[in-house]
C-alpha cells in the first residue's frame, strides 16, 4: 500500500511538472546508456577480435547516445517524444489488429478502443509537434506513474480484506470443487 500511495504522488508531481520529469527522464537515459557503454567496452575485451569489433562498435554507439542526452537533455527530450510518438501508432495499428482478430471473443472491443486511442493521443502528440515535446513524455509518464500506483494500492486493499475475512481465491475455489 506505502509504495503504490508513493508511485501515485511521484505520477502526480510529474504531472503537475511535466517538463521536469522529462528532461529527468531524458537524463536518466543518458545514464543508463553510458552504463551501457562501459558494459559493452568490459565485454570487448572477453572475447576474440569479432566480439571485440562488435562489442567496442557497440559501446561507441552507446556512449555517443548517452553522452548526447547527458549534454543536451531537453534536445533528448525532443528526441524521446518522437520515439513514443513512432511507438503509439505502432502499438495502436497492432492493438486494432489484435482487436479485429480476437472479434467474437470478449473483450476484443476494448483493445480496438484502446488502440484508436493510442493513434489519437500520437495525432495529438504529433499535430503539437515541437511543442507538445516539452510535455508529453513528462505527462504521459506521469500519468503512467499515477495508474500504476493507484492500481498497486487498490490491490493491497483487496489482500487485506481477503486475509481480514480469512479468503483467498485459491480457498474459494477449493471450496467450490
Amino acid at each position: 500500500m506505502g509504495a503504490g500511495a508513493i508511485i501515485a504522488v511521484i505520477g502526480v508531481l510529474a504531472i503537475l511538472a511535466p517538463f521536469a520529469a522529462g528532461v529527468s527522464l531524458s537524463i536518466l537515459l543518458g545514464a543508463l546508456l553510458v552504463v551501457g557503454a562501459l558494459v559493452h567496452i568490459a565485454r570487448a575485451f572477453s572475447g576474440g577480435w569479432k566480439r571485440f569489433f562488435v562489442q567496442g562498435l557497440l559501446a561507441v554507439i552507446y556512449a555517443i547516445a548517452g553522452i548526447s542526452l547527458l549534454a543536451n537533455p531537453v534536445i533528448g527530450l525532443t528526441t524521446l517524444t518522437i520515439l513514443l510518438v513512432a511507438f503509439l501508432v505502432v502499438d495502436g495499428v497492432l492493438e486494432i489488429v489484435m482487436g479485429f482478430q480476437a472479434r467474437g471473443n470478449r473483450g476484443w472491443g476494448a483493445l480496438v478502443v484502446s488502440g484508436v486511442l493510442a493513434l489519437l493521443i500520437a495525432g495529438l502528440i504529433w499535430a503539437g509537434w515541437p511543442a507538445t515535446a516539452v510535455w508529453a513524455v513528462g505527462l504521459l509518464f506521469g500519468v503512467n506513474l499515477l495508474v500504476s500506483g493507484v492500481s498497486m494500492m487498490f490491490m493491497a486493499q483487496g489482500t487485506r480484506t481477503e486475509a481480514r475475512e480469512g479468503t483467498t481465491p485459491e480457498t474459494e475455489a477449493r471450496g467450490a470443487a
